[in-house]
């Protein structure tokens, strides 16, 4: 099939990481998979509440590649619900860990929000589980189609 990238990814070893109060999520675990020796993982579950969520989301109309106009970013400072993180964690161009991370979280009121998320620090408690993934040839490279870090897979 034209334009299918895939590599074959098998799981490894899975943690639960927990995060603690006034932490940094993408910190902790950029240092949790460092400290592990984990090259690449995915993010299986997370729970807890965030505060300081700085996220971005697309902005309707948008077209490629997506550059800071064509995105909305958002700072929420009051604590909120974490409902999920999705994402995963791949070596960068330099070999550094790079979290590319989605998140889930509710307001108050029940309103759900979420988008892309550039960093966030935990209100009360965070619990992530993350699985380790035996995978070669995989790095996150900024496309130049898309304007946005993804993963890039060696042939």
């Amino acid at each position: 099939m034209q334009g299918l990238w895939y590599k074959e990814a098998k799981t490894d070893r899975s943690f639960m990481v927990k995060i603690l109060p006034g932490e940094s999520i993408v910190e902790k675990l950029t240092e949790a998979v460092k400290e592990l020796d984990i090259q690449h993982c995915v993010i299986v579950s997370a729970v807890g509440s965030v505060t300081d969520v700085k996220f971005r989301g697309i902005k309707t109309g948008a077209k490629l590649p997506i550059t800071k106009p064509r995105m909305t970013i958002h700072e929420i400072e009051y604590p909120m619900e974490l409902l999920g993180l999705n994402g995963n964690i791949f070596p960068d161009e330099n070999g550094e860990p790079d979290c590319h991370l989605h998140i889930q979280m509710s307001r108050s009121s029940g309103e759900v929000l979420g988008g892309h998320l550039f960093n966030a620090k935990v209100f009360a408690s965070c619990e992530i589980m993350i699985t380790e993934l035996s995978a070669m040839g995989i790095e996150r490279h900024v496309s130049k189609s898309a304007g946005t870090p993804t993963i890039f897979i060696e042939e």
